[in-house]
């Protein structure tokens, strides 16, 4: 029987919780003077909806939306009732080609998170209309950890870096016990050179079956 391993535990035995609680009041500072996303509801919504035992693929993104209204803690999600973002759809386009499916009408991706994927942006907060504003806020020191610790105690995850900024994590990741798969961002500016038919949703199903698991309906 796996060990019963909770985000809160696992930050508790880690010392993050202090570093968590100094983070939440430089973002409670920040909205004082400026309009930050998500909402501080949804900030962690990547550990609230995808416990750390539940978790099967962890999708890497950098930082929220920073339009009005788009973050809900999810990397590249957006809230049910926004227009879904280019690399959404761009994402979405992928897993039709792959499963022959229908593009959805809605960004809201908490359903995937509550299969087990979890969606961590690397940086968990952002000043409205300036991206990577809150890059030196320090959220990495968390979100960083939580890839190594996941890497550390679990086994079989897929692990799926967009981009260089994530890919520069794969070195937080033991390719032995877990798959790694890597490609371009799906972002208008680089997806033509190499996302499409990366069948990044396809051979995380079929690793996921090939150890047990129920694969993610996508």
């Amino acid at each position: 029987m796996p060990e019963e391993l909770t985000w809160n535990r696992v930050f508790q035995e880690n010392n993050l919780l202090k570093e968590l609680e100094l983070l939440k009041q430089k973002v409670a500072e920040q909205r004082i003077f400026a309009t930050v996303y998500p909402k501080d509801e949804d900030i962690l919504s990547a550990f609230r909806l995808t416990e750390f035992n539940d978790v099967k693929v962890v999708i890497v993104g950098q930082d929220p939306y920073h339009g009005m209204g788009q973050a809900n803690g999810l990397a590249f999600s957006v809230n049910p009732d926004v227009r879904i973002p280019p690399s959404l759809l761009n994402i979405f386009k992928e897993i039709q080609l792959e499963f022959k499916v229908p593009i959805p009408t809605v960004g809201d991706l908490s359903a995937w998170a509550k299969q087990g994927v979890f969606l961590l942006n690397t940086i968990l907060t952002v000043q409205e209309s300036l991206p990577l504003s809150h890059q030196h806020l320090g959220w990495q020191k968390i979100t960083h950890k939580a890839i190594e610790l996941l890497s550390e105690k679990r086994k079989n995850l897929v692990f799926i870096l967009w981009g260089n900024q994530a890919k520069q994590l794969e070195q937080l990741i033991d390719s032995e016990k877990h798959l790694i798969l890597k490609s371009v961002h799906p972002s208008p500016l680089s997806v033509n050179r190499g996302f499409w038919n990366n069948q990044h949703f396809t051979k995380t199903n079929e690793y996921l079956i090939n150890y047990g698991l129920e694969p993610i309906e996508w």
